[in-house]
């Protein structure tokens, strides 16, 4: 599969980038940004070439891979569509509900394949722990906590000069993560409370289709002491925790270029696919209409 990377950021240098051009099953062919010098400067460091003219890359490739903020993602995302581009995604898949049912109605109108790359849905322990309890069924009760220090005092994270993490916070940015862990297991979410926490930490209450429940804290200004990576279930199986994470995310990455190869060869949607991605953005976009009503509201999209 011929694939174009969108993106020269610290995302798409760190993760995009590498796995594209180490993959097996990939021809890495360019690289577009929006400053055609940074995309020149990632691609010589690959050895493809930087693409100035969107159109021109989309033409030459397979598939695209997108490593750019939520709020330009989408709008790159159909139009690579629309060329006929399979699409590999990063989250949350947009920022409102309509920029995300595009890409979702743009991949079901062209029939392409999509993955979002949610990096605990393609881990090597969390794969098998969530096929496994999802099938089992039966549980009562779900809390996901991820609390990040991105923002911390003494934070060496790379992504802390991030202006869209900034702007949207841990919802928006950890929320994602946590809602692709749940949802599989639980159910789909019907209702959601949000509630503020301090600076950019947000608690929500999730009452799921099935009659399950479950709660998440998310944050990326949580103490460096304090923060954190943790999920449990409770129910007729006893409680279980979702395993920690023991690898980097480029590692993550090769298995979701794995699943959009798998699909685009077999022509079966992805879990992860964009239709989950936008499902996730409708229960995020309710999340925040919940912060601003004060009280629960229900999961949907009415205009």
């Amino acid at each position: 599969m011929r694939i174009g990377l969108l993106g020269t950021g610290t995302w798409a240098e760190r993760v995009h980038a590498p796995v594209l051009a180490e993959h097996p099953g990939l021809e890495f062919t360019g690289v577009w940004g929006r400053r055609p010098e940074a995309a020149e400067a990632l691609g010589a460091a690959h050895g493809v070439p930087g693409y100035a003219d969107l159109d021109r890359l989309l033409a030459e490739v397979d598939a695209v891979s997108i490593a750019l903020p939520p709020s330009v993602q989408a709008g790159l995302a159909v139009r690579a569509a629309e060329a006929g581009c399979h699409l590999l995604l990063d989250k949350p898949v947009a920022f409102t509900v309509p920029d995300a049912r595009a890409v979702s109605e743009a991949v079901r109108a062209h029939r392409l394949a999509s993955v979002v790359f949610f990096t605990v849905r393609f881990g090597a322990e969390q794969i098998p722990w969530l096929e496994r309890h999802a099938e089992q069924g039966g549980w009562f009760t779900g809390r996901s906590d991820w609390l990040g220090s991105v923002f911390a005092p003494g934070s060496t994270s790379p992504y802390a000069a991030s202006p869209w993490r900034q702007e949207k916070g841990a919802l928006w940015d950890v929320g994602p993560h946590a809602l692709s862990v749940l949802l599989p297991v639980l159910g789909d979410a019907a209702q959601v409370t949000a509630v503020a926490g301090p600076l950019d930490t947000v608690h929500l209450v999730l009452r799921h289709v099935g009659g399950a429940s479950s709660t998440l804290a998310l944050s990326l200004t949580a103490p460096r002491a304090g923060g954190g990576i943790a999920m449990e279930l409770r129910g007729e199986h006893g409680v279980v925790q979702l395993p920690e994470r023991g690898e980097g995310p480029t590692v993550a990455l090769h298995r979701a270029v794995d699943a959009l190869l798998a699909s685009a060869a077999s022509g079966e949607p992805h879990p992860c696919g964009a239709d989950f991605g936008l499902r996730v953005v409708e229960v995020l976009a309710a999340a925040e209409r919940s912060l601003a009503a004060g009280g629960p509201v229900d999961v949907r999209y009415d205009g």
